[in-house]
């Protein structure tokens, strides 16, 4: 008999079990994606957080992202050595550096940005537009609200 989430609940039953599931099946997609063109699905976070604001103190990436900073070195080394983005002393202080998207790493941007719309659509394909939208402010809310976890490190995998 074949597995069915949706009358098999002792299978689902736990909010954790449904997030690792969900979570598998679109970082597995997306990993192996953004792997094409040389990005982790880290890295493509930085990126994506930089599209939005074209510029951010290294600092302040790691602590929105909840990324280490020996992690958060290691990413801007790859994507600064990739050309995607420049590092550069903070013209207000100088003991930061910001951190900017150049035009290539935008072109990267966008791209992983295509394949992950993509891979949304696979792995949410059960859901409206409108229950896609009601899932991320419910995810968002939950995030803000729950507890505090110390930074992601490379050591945990990608």
């Amino acid at each position: 008999m074949a597995f069915d989430p949706s009358t098999d609940t002792h299978a689902t039953e736990f909010a954790g079990q449904l997030f690792f599931r969900l979570w598998r099946a679109s970082h597995t997609r997306i990993a192996e994606r953004l792997e094409s063109f040389g990005l982790t699905p880290a890295s493509f976070g930085v990126l994506n957080l930089l599209g939005k604001r074209d510029a951010a103190i290294q600092q302040e990436i790691g602590k929105a992202m909840g990324i280490d900073p020996s992690t958060m070195v290691a990413l801007l080394d790859g994507l600064e050595n990739a050309g995607l983005v420049t590092r550069r002393p903070h013209p207000d202080d100088r003991r930061a550096r910001e951190v900017a998207i150049t035009a290539k790493g935008r072109k990267a941007l966008e791209r992983g940005r295509k394949l992950n719309d993509e891979v949304e659509d696979e792995v949410l394909k059960g859901l409206s537009k409108t229950e896609r939208r009601q899932l991320l402010g419910l995810l968002r809310q939950a995030l803000v609200s729950s507890p505090s976890q110390p930074p992601w490190s490379s050591a945990e995998g990608d």
